[in-house]
């Protein structure tokens, strides 16, 4: 059970780390080498302070996100699928989450294996790059198997060490440069919109804000949950992209990954390309709590998330080997633009319905989950679908917060005025 990380049940207190520990952890996945692309792409197409606005709107909208999903992660101590039993989906939409979340982190680790295996190829040259994508996909599943200590370990290694690459980077190749001209300069590329530079500040890390249960269960009070969300998620914004901003407008490119290799050579080539293991050991690690879910709840059947770490890791190393994963980015995106309402949705059931907070508080004071779960919430159904249509077909705002504002505000009306009705419980026995 605790190898396994308490996948289908209620994280003790004696398995709770330091607010430290985790934060370190979340910093890792803000930080990571995306975030660089992500700011070298909003420096080629905005000026400086257009940039800096945008990172600020989509900052604060994930921000509010991530602590309310994180807070309920921390008070119940589950999973985000599992927690999604009694908060506004059932155990069979729990299920159909923990699928959504399978097949996007399972498909995007897959994708940034392939890009760690290609940068690995570049700067090392030797074995081809499926061999390198083998290597990748082994060392990371290796250390999501070994669960949340050894993914804390990998974090405290590679984030310092990309901290530096950051603060090298800032030094010898923006000293070159006036920075009063970098921040003042026009976008050297094709501009980019206020709400076009908005939508990717949020929807790069809004799958993170939703799997946010997954980590902060290992916290052991809110108010950690706060500090290390403000502290990783603004960092991360803005030191890491707001660096890529300027280094977009000295290089007058968005290659960044140009501008690291000739400014702090293969060294800081190899820091970049391994950070890559710090987001996607999570991206992997989340897949795996969801297909622990999805097996429990549709199957009747416990695997361990060590098992299911090892099928889905193997899958996605096979994949990225074939090189056949840049092919499914499409894909992934469009599930991307699906799961945002689930946070919506849950926010509004835990803090505004609280249809079955009674039973989960009652439960948490024994160290368990309530005994039985409902098992469809049609109105959940209902707002999930609201909320990504209009996260596909509405022309203006942010795509991936309209649709959690959409599926929130629909779900607390129905919930507030006509209530949500109790379905049947779900025959699956959170027990067994």
């Amino acid at each position: 059970m605790a190898h396994d990380d308490y996948s289908l049940s209620r994280l003790p207190a004696e398995a709770r780390r330091s607010w430290v520990s985790v934060a370190v952890q979340r910093f890792g996945q803000v930080s990571a080498f995306h975030q660089f692309l992500l700011g070298a792409t909003l420096g080629f197409g905005m000026t400086f302070w257009d940039a800096v606005l945008a990172i600020t709107l989509g900052s604060v909208m994930l921000e509010i996100v991530t602590i309310l999903m994180g807070i309920a992660g921390v008070r119940e101590n589950v999973s985000t699928s599992v927690l999604a039993r009694w908060a506004g989906f059932g155990a069979r939409g729990s299920a159909l989450v923990g699928l959504l979340v399978t097949l996007s982190l399972a498909g995007w680790f897959g994708v940034q294996n392939e890009v760690f295996a290609h940068g690995l190829h570049r700067l090392m040259g030797g074995p081809p790059v499926w061999a390198w994508a083998v290597l990748g996909g082994i060392a990371v599943t290796v250390i999501v198997v070994a669960g949340f200590h050894t993914m804390a370990w990998t974090a405290y290694l590679t984030v310092p060490a990309f901290l530096l690459l950051t603060g090298w980077t800032i030094v010898s190749e923006l000293q070159r440069h006036d920075l009063a001209d970098l921040v003042g300069m026009a976008p050297p590329g094709p501009a980019l919109s206020l709400a076009q530079g908005t939508t990717l500040v949020a929807g790069a890390f809004i799958m993170g804000a939703v799997m946010t249960p997954d980590m902060t269960r290992f916290n052991r009070r809110p108010s950690d949950v706060v500090k290390q969300t403000l502290i990783s998620v603004t960092l991360g914004e803005y030191l890491i992209g707001l660096t890529g901003v300027l280094l977009a407008h000295a290089a007058r490119s968005a290659d960044v990954v140009g501008v690291i290799m000739s400014s702090s050579g293969a060294i800081g080539t190899l820091i970049t390309v391994t950070a890559i293991l710090k987001i996607n050991d999570w991206n992997l690690y989340s897949a795996s709590l969801g297909l622990v879910n999805t097996v429990d709840v549709l199957l009747g059947r416990r695997i361990s998330r060590s098992a299911a770490t090892l099928w889905l890791g193997t899958l996605g190393t096979l994949l990225s080997a074939l090189g056949i994963l840049g092919h499914f980015t499409v894909f992934l995106t469009w599930v991307g633009v699906i799961t945002p309402p689930v946070a919506g949705i849950m926010i509004a059931e835990y803090f505004v319905v609280r249809t079955w907070r009674a039973e989960l508080e009652s439960s948490r004071a024994r160290g368990e989950l309530p005994a039985v779960s409902p098992d469809w919430v049609p109105a959940s159904l209902v707002c999930w679908a609201a909320g990504a249509a209009v996260g596909f077909l509405v022309p203006f705002g942010i795509p991936t917060i309209n649709s959690v504002v959409i599926a929130f505000a629909l779900y607390a009306a129905i919930g507030r005025t006509a209530g949500i009705m109790r379905p049947p419980r779900s025959p699956v026995d959170t027990h067994r």
